[in-house]
């Protein structure tokens, strides 16, 4: 059982305690690991006069990368059998949440881990919920990781 571990990762201390809860199922389970991070590159600068997408593109790109390399490391360091994959949205109207559960569906994982910061009330309204859009958006469980 769970033999196929999914992780989303973000910048967050949310995000953080996601990856070592995940690597540390690895490591107890002998599970493959895949770490994601979504970047939405389609809805750049859609307000703007005159956009220009691609240089702030590229930079949300690099940023993702950036994360998935601090992920890889520590993945590294717990000693487990990993791969990551930067999960790019380029179609209007495919949220975060909907790009990881597809992610993990194609991948045939068996549990995802998602960090979730636990908002109410406006900020939820206002800010949503990528972990509560992946939990139900998803075919296998789903693990969500609180705020500390």
């Amino acid at each position: 059982m769970f033999e196929r571990i999914l992780v989303a990762v973000d910048a967050s201390d949310t995000g953080e305690r996601a990856l070592q809860t995940a690597i540390r199922l690895a490591a107890e389970r002998q599970s493959t690991l895949r770490i994601v991070h979504a970047v939405d590159v389609v809805n750049v600068n859609l307000g703007a006069e005159f956009p220009d997408p691609a240089p702030m593109s590229n930079d949300i790109v690099k940023h993702g990368q950036t994360v998935l390399s601090g992920a890889e490391a520590k993945a590294a360091a717990g000693g487990v059998a990993f791969e990551t994959h930067l999960i790019k949205i380029e179609k209007l109207k495919q949220s975060i949440s909907e790009a990881i559960a597809s992610d993990a569906e194609a991948w045939a994982a068996d549990l995802i881990v998602i960090g979730t910061h636990g908002r109410q009330g406006l900020s939820r309204l206002f800010l949503g919920s990528v972990a509560e859009g992946v939990a139900r958006a998803a075919t296998m469980p789903v693990l969500l990781i609180r705020e500390q």
